[in-house]
C-alpha cells in the first residue's frame, strides 16, 4: 500500500505523489508515517522531510507549518518548501557559512531579536544544506 503525499507552499505543489514511507521534522520530534496511519494533525518544524517513494529516499526541506493524515493522504502545508536535488550543495553551503556568522555575531551582543531572527536564518541555511546532502 502507499501513501499520497502532497507538500503546498502558499504559491505551488513542490511534490504530490504516491510513496511508501514519510519522515517529518514535527515540533515535537522525528515522526514516522506509513499507509494506514491514524489520523493525525501535527505541526511542523523548519527541517528535512525524508520521502521513499521507492527503494531510494528524496530529501525536502520544509519551512514550518502543518501536517495533516487522514486516510492514506498525507498533506503537508508549508511556508516555503525545496526538493533537495534542486538545491546546489555549493549554494547552500554558503548560504549555511554566512547564517552560522550571523548567529555567531548576534550571539555577542544583547539584541534579543537579532538573535532570534539568526538563529531562524541558521535553521533554515542549515536545513537547506542537509537537503542537499551536505550535512548527514
Amino acid at each position: 500500500m502507499t501513501l499520497q503525499v502532497r507538500v503546498i507552499t502558499p504559491d505551488k505543489t513542490v511534490w504530490d505523489d504516491a510513496v511508501e514511507e514519510v519522515i517529518l521534522p514535527s515540533t515535537s520530534g522525528q515522526l514516522g508515517i506509513l499507509s494506514g496511519h491514524a489520523p493525525l494533525l501535527t505541526a511542523l518544524d523548519i527541517g528535512v522531510m525524508r520521502v521513499r517513494p521507492d527503494k531510494d529516499w528524496k530529501n525536502l526541506v520544509v519551512m514550518g507549518g502543518f501536517a495533516e493524515v487522514e486516510q492514506d493522504v498525507l498533506k503537508v502545508l508549508v511556508n516555503a518548501a525545496e526538493v533537495g536535488d534542486d538545491i546546489s550543495k555549493e549554494e547552500a553551503q554558503a548560504g549555511f557559512s554566512e547564517a552560522q556568522s550571523r548567529l555567531e555575531q548576534a550571539n555577542k551582543g544583547d539584541d534579543r531579536r537579532e538573535q532570534i531572527k539568526a538563529s531562524q536564518a541558521y535553521k533554515r541555511a542549515r536545513a537547506r544544506l542537509q537537503a542537499a546532502g551536505g550535512l548527514a
